[in-house]
């Protein structure tokens, strides 16, 4: 695991880069989030984030989050992996926001394992904007009904879209994907009169692309901490 000092060096880099981006397309930095992302990294990577003062940490499995979060206090973490309804009480019992809801049957699930948790879940509907075969979330055209089924679940609170951009060298495609969820949010937001104001989207080799497109929430992993330590 590397150094703090170096965990941190790697932060101020990464906010110089979300700073010119966001000087690029005329944005308020502020509006731009960082998602630590701890998977394969041990529990030190999500403690080093909030020494920095980042209280957010994503992570990808639920297995690995059971690990971490027992040896870590006063963090939020986000699971930004597929999730199996399977899985869904456990998710529920150790996040504070599922941001990879992507199907009707998994809010049910959410929900009823909310319920008997008492407590509302946060979620994000994670949608495949890049319409990329090997990536999870919805479809865009399955996205609205989706929306009006969460809209139902008492124990969900939807604040906002996820998506993860095509695996493509050519960055159109990343902005198109990220152009598609945009977009895809504001005529939800219109539609269902409701506020959906996180957009999940970009990471570390595409964060301008998402910050010109709209992301308030970029995520973040590798770059931050090095080379995973673990599979």
């Amino acid at each position: 695991m590397i150094s703090f000092d170096e965990f941190s060096q790697n932060l101020n880099r990464l906010k110089e880069r979300i700073g010119l981006a966001c000087a690029s397309c005329g944005r308020n930095p502020d509006e731009v989030r960082i998602l630590p992302v701890t998977k394969n990294h041990p529990v030190d990577a999500a403690l080093h984030a909030q020494k920095a003062g980042l209280l957010s940490v994503g992570e990808n499995r639920v297995q690995e989050a059971e690990g971490k979060i027992p040896l870590s206090s006063g963090i939020s973490w986000e699971l930004i992996g597929h999730l199996q309804s399977n899985k869904a009480k456990k998710a529920v019992m150790l996040f504070d926001r599922v941001q990879s809801l992507d199907s009707i049957h998994l809010a049910v699930k959410l929900n009823s394992e909310a319920e008997k948790a008492g407590k509302v879940l946060r979620v994000l509907m994670q949608v495949n904007s890049g319409r990329d075969p090997a990536k999870f979330g919805a479809e865009i055209e399955e996205a609205p009904k989706l929306l009006e089924e969460i809209l139902k679940l008492s124990n969900l609170k939807v604040e906002g879209l996820m998506a993860i951009a095509p695996l493509d060298e050519d960055l159109a495609s990343a902005s198109r994907a990220f152009s598609n969820l945009r977009n895809l949010r504001d005529k939800l937001s219109s539609d269902f009169d409701v506020a959906l104001p996180e957009l999940s989207m970009g990471m570390s080799g595409d964060l301008e692309c998402a910050i010109k497109e709209g992301s308030t929430l970029i995520r973040v992993g590798t770059f931050l901490f090095g080379e995973r330590i673990y599979v």
